[in-house]
């Protein structure tokens, strides 16, 4: 079985569910920033239930792109030494998507992804029960910080990322219909969306 690498740029996200790679091989790098100071309760309680699964990798300088900098080395190291492995890099930051296709058309397996629920192996089935489903999608839609859909379209977008199987439009409708019944969000003019999440 390939080892699976979880690359974190956590400048850029900062995961509410690291919890979800308890139960999986994976290894994990959070990448801090030298002017991050201060990491959150729920991070550090996850990293240390991954005990020696995961690591944290401090940038000592700062500048621009420095951190993805590291990601991209660290990739190159790790891809020399472990030739089947899997890479998922958990960025927001699609300055990384030149350097995955070029890696991917040498052969290393690596994708970006803007949350760790969005990583194939962790995405939930669409035979769990509607309640599973909502929780995951919430907590997905909370790892995203501000940079959630504005649209209707786009939520069903990205719910259907977080499912193993394809999900058919009526489906999709039900579970937004679900998060709107437990109010979590508000449908508006023009299908635009706004949220009342937990946290």
């Amino acid at each position: 079985m390939p080892t699976n690498y979880v690359l974190i740029d956590f400048e850029n996200v900062q995961p509410k569910n690291l919890e979800m790679l308890a139960s999986h091989p994976f290894k994990v790098l959070v990448f801090i920033g030298a002017t991050q100071t201060r990491l959150p309760r729920h991070v550090v309680v996850a990293m240390q239930t991954l005990g020696d699964k995961a690591e944290y990798v401090e940038i000592d300088g700062s500048g621009p792109n420095a951190l993805d900098f590291h990601i991209a080395y660290y990739v190159g190291e790790l891809a020399a030494k472990d030739a089947g492995a899997q890479f998922h890099v958990i960025s927001r930051d699609k300055g990384f998507d030149p350097l995955i296709r070029h890696l991917k058309s040498r052969k290393v397996r690596v994708r970006r992804s803007i949350d760790v629920a969005e990583i194939p192996e962790l995405r939930i089935s669409a035979t769990a029960s509607s309640g599973d489903m909502v929780d995951a999608i919430v907590n997905n839609l909370v790892s995203r910080g501000q940079s959630r859909p504005r649209k209707v379209k786009t939520l069903k977008n990205t719910i259907s990322h977080l499912v193993k199987e394809k999900l058919d439009d009526k489906s999709l409708t039900a579970l937004v219909e679900e998060m709107k019944k437990r109010k979590l969000i508000n449908i508006g003019k023009n299908d635009n969306v706004s949220y009342r999440l937990p946290r």
